[in-house]
């Protein structure tokens, strides 16, 4: 257990402690349940009690494919050495590509959809911007796993976000099947908070976007977390799309099918929310993994 003054000062305390934890979310998922948007009472009940909800269909298949042709064009004319792209582990093929909505004018007009930004607006009660975009490719045979984490720990601790006041959604701009790494969930998670062991190395960042091995929780926790919630991973066509809470546990597999996988994130926060210093006392990570503008 913490210290009282170190919860007192920063309840969502991880990392600095000797001993992993399971502690209590202590905001609210929908922060205005009374805000107007886009998303049904039902849907906003769903997305509360599980830490997400799911679209069969958020994007046309139209507009899904022109944004694929997009990200692939990104992907062969970037310069593979800007800060922006993450190869991966063992390979120069490029894993992420971050900050799209600055790289490509279709991904800016994407961000700005009003039927996208409007559901962020509803479920954190506020006016949002955008804190982090990204896209994830997976080739086929080959598309490496990430490992199970809460990316409000992450923002937390490396970015300086105060509170759990954020929403992420993945669009799918191929088809997101049961074998080719899809997104899985651990639903209800989002309504317990992990506390992980391990100091924060230096420039942590240049290593986690690879591989992370800090701020990750252990087997027990992630045990105690499926036998009290339930393991999902939805999936479905290009086009389709799940948002989920900051705090839900999430995490995907490698991908050893021969189809493809390259989804869009879009990583909303309050305005209310806007980071501070990180609470993990190392430097902020560059602007293109949380927005400080």
């Amino acid at each position: 257990m913490l210290p009282t003054q170190t919860l007192a000062r920063d309840p969502y305390a991880s990392r600095n402690v000797d001993q992993w934890e399971l502690a209590p979310r202590l905001d609210p998922v929908l922060w205005d349940p009374a805000t107007p948007g886009p998303l049904s009472a039902e849907q906003l009940v769903r997305f509360d009690e599980s830490g997400f909800y799911g679209f069969e269909r958020l994007l046309s298949e139209e507009r899904a494919s022109q944004l694929l042709t997009r990200a692939r064009h990104l992907q062969l004319t970037l310069d593979p050495n800007l800060d922006e792209v993450i190869s991966e582990p063992a390979s120069q093929e490029i894993r992420s590509i971050f900050r799209v909505h600055r790289l490509d004018e279709a991904f800016a007009e994407t961000c700005q959809d009003e039927s996208i930004v409007g559901m962020a607006r509803q479920i954190l009660g506020s006016e949002v911007y955008l804190h982090q975009t990204r896209i994830n490719f997976k080739p086929a045979f080959r598309g490496k796993e990430f490992f199970w984490h809460s990316d409000f720990e992450t923002w937390h601790m490396e970015d300086g976000m105060p509170r759990m006041r954020a929403v992420s959604i993945s669009i799918s701009l191929t088809e997101n099947t049961k074998l080719n790494g899809p997104l899985m969930l651990i639903r209800g998670s989002h309504r317990t908070f992990v506390r992980c062991v391990g100091e924060t190395p230096e420039e942590h960042f240049r290593s986690s976007l690879k591989k992370q091995e800090f701020g990750v929780p252990n087997r027990e926790a992630l045990q105690l977390l499926v036998e009290q919630g339930e393991l999902v991973a939805p999936h479905g066509p290009a086009g389709s799309a799940v948002m989920f809470d900051c705090n839900t546990m999430h995490a995907s597999a490698g991908n050893l099918s021969p189809t493809p996988r390259t989804n869009l994130f879009l990583v909303f926060n309050s305005v209310e929310n806007r980071l501070v210093e990180p609470f993990a006392g190392t430097p902020p990570r560059p602007g293109f993994l949380g927005e400080r503008d």
